[in-house]
């Protein structure tokens, strides 16, 4: 999986996809900042506190082999509005997308949509994957419903699957697509898209 992970960028009509570096620390914070959504106790998102940490254990995974981090930008603004990535990438066969956040404007705008059309296509027509994985907290019933509305389906709920820095036990919700399902996800996404611009 490690030479299919490199050096990933996808662009779509709103949105560019390009590899995250140090570089970009300040920028997601800024982008973080919109919501001050590092609040959010069931996600993880940066803040000027956690950004450095964040950023470097997401290029320590990328190194490994098991994920590729992207920042997300705004076309029409040019600025970087959150992060996304590939993960848990532990063979060529399956993939995570995880890690997903936007800054709280640019939420229910369409451009969740064309992020996760441009990785699902990449991953399936692309890398090969024969599934696609999402994975979210049990709280989270936003990030719940977006991955329904893509056409994921709910594999199971994994009871106690982590504890959070505060010592809570953490319920993890996967979903995923198969590659048998991928034509028909695509066309509900292109059809979603082109109803959006």
């Amino acid at each position: 999986m490690k030479n299919l992970l490199n050096n990933i960028q996808l662009e779509g009509e709103l949105v560019r996809l390009i590899p995250l570096t140090k570089e970009h620390r300040l920028d997601l914070v800024n982008a973080a900042t919109d919501g001050k959504l590092w609040n959010l106790w069931y996600t993880s998102v940066p803040s000027e506190k956690t950004v450095d940490s964040y950023i470097d254990l997401a290029l320590t995974e990328n190194q490994a082999g098991r994920a590729h981090a992207f920042v997300v930008i705004d076309k029409s603004s040019n600025k970087i509005i959150g992060s996304t990535r590939y993960c848990n990438a532990i063979n060529q066969n399956r993939v995570e997308i995880g890690y997903t956040w936007y800054a709280k404007s640019t939420q229910r705008t369409g451009i969740n949509t064309e992020c996760k059309y441009l990785l699902l296509s990449h991953a399936f027509e692309n890398m090969n994957c024969i599934a696609v994985e999402f994975r979210t907290n049990w709280h989270n019933h936003p990030s719940r419903n977006a991955i329904a509305r893509l056409g994921a389906k709910q594999d199971g709920v994994l009871r106690n699957h982590a504890i959070d820095d505060d010592g809570c036990y953490r319920d993890t919700v996967v979903f995923s697509i198969t590659k048998e399902e991928w034509p028909t996800v695509k066309k509900s996404l292109s059809f979603k898209m082109k109803n959006q611009y």
